[in-house]
């Protein structure tokens, strides 16, 4: 067994026993469907079942074009489901209205890959944060104040790894690394209990990639929150999830605790996923 598989069991138990925690997010015979002009109803997501518990990572694997980013979109909202149900601690999770978020599910939130473009190039940093603790405030019915907004800030931004005096510049004065943290730290701010990251360290550097990936478990065994971390690399998947869901043309063909799908892979595509990437497993050259 690779270091990396190893590694992802002791985060799984670390995690202190999320089987018997009741799922935060229920994902029961979802479909994700898209009106294609002259070529009719294209579906992309086709019937999934999925739970994410306290405490856990689940990842999601799969091909590009597999239904990952529409099912990862249709789990915050963002995308309308054409069949089935989404419910986040009980609730259905409705499409997103245009102008503010429902107040019960400000605390299920998305990081996106590509985190200059998930910031608002021509604001600062702390404005940016406190627009999201705003929002936040207002969704648990407390006024706040600012004293209380900037000591958030600057625990959030600690948190991440950021250098809070940091917080005074634009986006584009950070590298893809730190944009990536700041991206976390609004997440952070809303107070989630669930955080949906879609290919969160595709956008990154080889180093940035690991210690954001490093970053993320670890809020997942501080916060016990829930998280669903989207990716086509397995490396990625394979260090940090509790489990994983392995996706082809909108359905997932496996699930099951990362370990056992890494080592004992029950489908055919799964294997052929695993022995296009044979450094990940452990091999000796």
């Amino acid at each position: 067994m690779s270091s990396r598989v190893e590694g992802a069991s002791a985060a799984s138990m670390s995690a202190g026993g999320v089987g018997q925690a009741s799922p935060l997010v229920e994902v029961s015979e979802a479909v994700v469907s898209y009106r294609i002009k002259g070529k009719g109803r294209f579906i992309a997501v086709h019937g999934v079942d999925l739970e994410v518990r306290p405490g856990e990572i689940v990842g999601i694997v799969g091909e590009s074009g597999c239904g990952k980013s529409s099912l990862a979109r249709a789990l915050v909202g963002i995308n309308k489901l054409s069949g089935g149900s989404i419910k986040f601690l009980g609730e259905e999770v409705t499409p997103l209205p245009i102008r503010r978020r429902p107040a019960h599910l400000v605390p299920l939130q998305m990081v996106f890959q590509d985190p200059y473009a998930s910031l608002n190039p021509r604001r600062r940093i702390e404005r940016q944060l406190e627009e999201v603790w705003n929002a936040a405030a207002r969704a648990r019915g407390d006024a706040g104040g600012g004293d209380a907004r900037r000591t958030a800030i600057t625990d959030v931004l600690e948190r991440v790894g950021v250098d809070p005096e940091l917080r005074s510049r634009y986006p584009h004065a950070l590298s893809g690394g730190q944009r990536q943290r700041i991206a976390i730290a609004k997440a952070l701010l809303a107070e989630p209990r669930v955080i949906v990251a879609d290919e969160p360290i595709s956008a990154l550097d080889a180093s940035s990639q690991k210690r954001v990936a490093e970053l993320l478990r670890r809020l997942v065994d501080e916060l016990q929150i829930g998280m669903v971390i989207i990716s086509h690399d397995l490396a990625v998947v394979a260090t940090i999830a509790d489990r994983t869901a392995v996706m082809r043309a909108g359905l997932f063909v496996e699930q099951g605790p990362t370990e056992r799908v890494w080592t004992a892979p029950e489908h055919s595509y799964t294997r052929q996923l695993l022995g296009a990437v044979p450094a990940l497993v452990g091999r000796d050259a």
